[in-house]
């Protein structure tokens, strides 16, 4: 007799015992598909195991194999394993998260086979480096040579597909090979994945997902803009691509190379403890002169008008325009208004699924959220108390872009956002835009204006510095002479570092107010969220899960907060979190799936969020 241990890719612990057919057991391996029977639903299952033995007196059969040859090797059980003990999720998830969805499903992949062995591999070591700077690509190419000459694979990650795909064009260009663009929902998914997975050495740059890709021999890991957010992943797994590269380059024995104009802090703690190397780039232009103009010391008048430009920027952008160069100003929201309230009663215009303020766009005469694809008509009368006077306040680029034109009609002004890019000739004197400009690296601005960048620095977030400060160094590497930043916070170390030109007087302050707070990367942060349809319901589950695990002593684990999630409501849903903190993630790992495992949650989805960002 033979028994398979499976894991399914459900929230649930695995893995379970199935009987393997007789006929079967020459065709199944650890690392296969299978179609199982579970909860009386026709389900794929992952092979994670096999044994001649069970204890399970009454056992079900394995329903069919779907693979000849496993679709995960030893290698990425073992990374799925890990991740799944990191991340507090199941080991079914985790694979899950590591597969296309036509494999997910139960599609067969037709004929195909490891490649074989290919004898002597020189080792790369397992080393991790900073590449801080903007030409980055030249060391990646460099780094992605000596993989190839040394028979290994090589994974690189961008932010987004444009980026990948530019990269993929000069690697092409530069080495005579193919390299595999890869990422989730891609047309012919299944088939690059098989190509990638048949490949003796190959080269696969993507977005997060391609951190997953089957590649053999992997003996590097690239990852561009490593501190940038899209490397976390929204859905359970909650997993941080950066985290899943060095769990994967320990185990392949790889190296990484982290890269971007600025290391976040986990990875500048890994300096301190001697855990990573630093390559510098000189830049390819002068730093900027940077300046702080101190919004509280304003002359009154100023500050009484509540400009959105004060005297010292406005200077600048006219002087700027007299001499015919270009300039950008920055504010950090879309939209022309960012609320919309009565003047009579004050109820303020919000998204019934999101209960979020609705953002004004002047050109299309609507109000959107920009959280879901809601919107609606701009009402002419208040709907609470039928007044007839709607308030606008706050402001975006549409209003930024406003006020610009009636200060110097003169000027050409263009908003830039992912439909009206910028060509290479800058067809304008004036651009405004949002965080997205940075990813245009190949532009470059006389002058760059920075406005209400405290809505930054000023959220609910202990990691807003350090997003602030990565956004004003993203907006320096495009000013070519001049920046200036308006702030009522001007002593912060994030603009005093900006200015200074050195990254590490913010980066040592930073760690240093974390480790007084005890916060992340000296511990872990573990945000538990509760998700219902129902208030009422998920705030007294929230409450009860607060109150219980309040109530075990435990020395490695500190519950800190209950509160709504932040948004309180989106889509539909009403959101509750609770805050954690650990010194070791896989024991609070084992603390949580003890406990959640006791706690009444019917109607509402439980998820753990492990070092959020």
């Amino acid at each position: 007799m033979l028994y398979a241990k499976v894991v399914l890719g459900l929230p649930i612990e695995g893995p379970f015992d199935y009987l393997v057919p007789p006929d079967s057991e020459n065709k199944i391996s650890p690392g296969a598909r299978v179609w199982v029977n579970f909860r009386n639903k026709k389900e794929v299952a992952y092979v994670v195991g096999l044994n001649s033995k069970t204890k399970i007196k009454k056992i079900k059969e394995v329903s069919a194999v779907i693979d000849a040859t496993a679709v995960l090797d030893e290698g990425m059980l073992l990374l799925t394993r890990r991740l799944a003990k990191y991340y507090c999720c199941s080991w079914g998830e985790a694979i899950e998260a590591a597969l296309p969805d036509e494999l997910r499903k139960g599609k067969g992949t037709g004929e195909i086979s490891r490649p074989g062995n290919a004898g002597e591999i020189s080792p790369l070591g397992n080393d991790v480096f900073f590449v801080q700077g903007q030409e980055r690509l030249p060391v990646y190419l460099r780094e992605i040579k000596e993989a190839w000459a040394a028979e290994r694979s090589a994974i690189v990650l961008f932010t987004d597909i444009t980026e990948a795909g530019k990269a993929k064009k000069l690697i092409e260009t530069d080495l005579g090979v193919e390299v595999f663009l890869a990422f989730r929902k891609q047309p012919k998914e299944l088939e690059v994945w098989k190509k990638i997975f048949q490949a003796q050495k190959c080269i696969v740059i993507g977005t997060r997902s391609s951190i997953f890709s089957p590649v053999n021999n992997l003996g590097l890991i690239i990852i561009d803009q490593e501190q940038d957010q899209v490397y976390k992943q929204e859905q359970v797994p909650h997993y941080h691509a950066r985290q899943v590269a060095l769990i994967r380059a320990k185990i392949c024995g790889s190296k990484v190379v982290l890269g971007g104009l600025v290391p976040s802090l986990e990875s500048f703690y890994l300096t301190q403890e001697g855990n990573l190397k630093f390559e510098i780039i000189p830049p390819r232009q002068a730093y900027p002169l940077v300046q702080v103009i101190d919004s509280r010391r304003l002359p009154y008048p100023e500050r009484k008008s509540k400009s959105i430009f004060s005297k010292f920027l406005s200077d600048a952008i006219y002087a700027n325009l007299l001499e015919k160069r270009k300039t950008l100003v920055f504010i950090g929201r879309k939209g022309f208004a960012t609320s919309a309230a009565c003047h009579n009663c004050g109820v303020v215009l919000k998204c019934p699924r999101c209960n979020i303020n609705l953002v004004f766009h002047f050109d299309e005469d609507r109000l959107r959220c920009h959280h879901c694809n809601f919107e609606m008509e701009v009402p002419k009368i208040c709907p609470s108390c039928r007044s007839g006077y709607i308030k606008y306040s706050g402001i975006g680029t549409e209003k930024v872009e406003s006020e610009l034109a009636r200060i110097f009609p003169q000027a050409r002004i263009k908003i830039i956002n992912e439909e009206n890019k910028p060509g290479s000739n800058l067809d304008a004197d004036i651009f405004v835009a949002t965080s997205s400009v940075i990813k245009h690296r190949d532009l470059s601005f006389d002058l760059i204006g920075v406005v209400a960048i405290d809505n930054s620095l000023n959220r609910v977030d202990f990691r807003a510095g350090e997003k602030t400060f990565a956004l004003l160094i993203g907006l320096a590497s495009l000013a070519s002479r001049r920046m200036i930043i308006q702030s009522a916070n001007s002593n912060h170390h994030c603009f005093q570092a900006v200015v200074k030109n050195d990254v590490r007087v913010f980066l040592k302050e930073e760690l240093k107010q974390r480790k007084q707070l005890n916060f992340s990367p000296y511990k872990h942060m573990i945000l538990i969220k509760l998700r219902g349809v129902s208030l009422d319901k998920v705030k007294k589950a929230a409450q009860d899960l607060f109150e219980r695990l309040s109530g075990i002593k435990t020395s490695s684990i500190k519950l800190l907060s209950l509160n709504p999630g932040q948004p309180a409501k989106l889509r539909g849903n009403f959101y509750y979190q609770v805050l954690m903190r650990a010194a070791d993630v896989e024991k609070a790992g084992k603390f949580l799936r003890l406990h959640l495992k006791e706690g009444h949650f019917s109607g509402i989805i439980v998820t753990v969020d492990v070092d959020p960002v």
